[in-house]
């Protein structure tokens, strides 16, 4: 299993949050997701889930391997599961 999650830094609407994400595939990270985190998957976010800081122990405790952000990252594109936002698009 190679399910990763990075430190929960990212503030959005007063906590912070996490990015769990697959190196291996979709497949595996909604399936994690689900068994082991209860998220629905309707917050999956293209090819990420945002994590609350409550619930990153649990998704390391279940087996998510913590890592740094640029790790995630590079981890996610040399899988070619990364998810370009279209050019002047806002996050949101």
């Amino acid at each position: 299993m190679a399910v990763l999650i990075d430190t929960p830094v990212w503030p959005w609407r007063g906590r912070k949050w996490s990015h769990l994400v697959s190196d291996v595939s979709y497949d595996e990270l909604h399936a994690f997701v689900e068994a082991e985190l209860g998220i629905p998957r309707r917050a999956f976010q293209g090819d990420h889930y945002d994590v609350p800081e409550d619930l990153y122990d649990v998704a390391v405790a279940a087996g998510a391997q913590p890592v740094e952000c640029r790790e995630l990252l590079s981890r996610l594109l040399a899988a070619g599961l990364r998810v370009r936002r279209p050019r002047g698009r806002a996050a949101g």
